[in-house]
């Protein structure tokens, strides 16, 4: 059974306090930017994700944050022929959507809460990047006429209310024609077991199946909670209802990851 977005009530499982109130890193606590930084230097590191309940993923740094286009999913790919005019890339990592925009004439913004990724992005010649997080977004009126929230980052969302805030931001900073393109997991495509009881515990707290909270791990370094949320298709087209975003079209292919491609509507978010 799939809990609809109208069922989500506030988590009983609480995020510890921040220890930034802008949602950026402090360097003791960006392993996310200590992982960049040593696949950088040609070091061999898997990124370490874990979540809330215990259990760990683990796959290889530099094939996914340091790949070039020709090595991307296909979802990916196809989602550039999409991009237009003024850019931003919401979690930028090191760089690699960015730069392959940026090499090809489009002017690039892009931003990360890892002061080390942004490192690595200028030293990979970035030009317009900056440690900034997602509560700090504060760009002038309709500045942007692409959002890039590619690599799965639609994710950092992180649930149903805080991502009605965010998409109300990311509306304002972007231009009348703008378009949004979005990258997430459905949650529903597994059969692990382990995947299959953590959703069903979301949906007896009444949140969605795909919330969770995760943190990434590196040696002695460990990032801070965060909540992170991947949906299904048709929870991604209700969570746009009322927001003044609508999905155009969505990208797939035979795994658990798509694109959605998002436009504005017409009319005006409902608060």
């Amino acid at each position: 059974m799939r809990a609809g977005l109208n069922a989500v009530m506030k988590p009983k499982r609480q995020l510890p306090r921040s220890t930034q109130k802008n949602g950026t890193l402090r360097f003791d606590e960006d392993s996310f930017g200590q992982e960049l930084w040593a696949a950088y230097n040609g070091q061999q590191v898997c990124e370490i994700v874990e979540r809330d309940d215990g259990y760990f993923s683990s796959r290889p740094i530099f094939g996914v944050y340091f790949s070039e286009f020709k090595d991307w999913p296909s979802i990916e790919q196809k989602a550039m022929k999409f991009v237009r005019g003024k850019v931003l890339d919401i979690g930028c990592g090191a760089g690699r959507h960015s730069l392959y925009l940026q090499a090809r004439g489009f002017d690039v913004n892009s931003i990360d809460n890892s002061p080390l990724a942004v490192k690595v992005c200028k030293l990979r010649g970035l030009r317009k990047v900056k440690l900034m997080s997602l509560e700090q977004i504060d760009f002038s009126p309709g500045t942007f006429d692409t959002i890039l929230m590619l690599g799965g980052n639609f994710s950092l969302l992180g649930n149903p209310s805080k991502a009605k805030k965010i998409l109300a931001k990311l509306r304002k900073i972007s231009s009348k024609n703008a378009v949004l393109i979005a990258e997430t997991r459905d949650p529903y495509k597994t059969e692990n077991p382990l995947h299959l009881q953590y959703h069903k515990q979301n949906r007896a707290e009444r949140k969605l199946s795909g919330q969770s909270r995760i943190r990434v791990r590196h040696e002695k370094t460990v990032t801070r909670w965060i909540e992170w949320m991947i949906l299904s298709k048709e929870e991604m087209k209700q969570l746009l209802e009322g927001t003044g975003w609508k999905v155009r079209k969505f990208i797939e292919n035979e795994g658990t990851s798509y694109v959605a491609i998002i436009s504005k509507t017409n009319l005006a978010p409902r608060n």
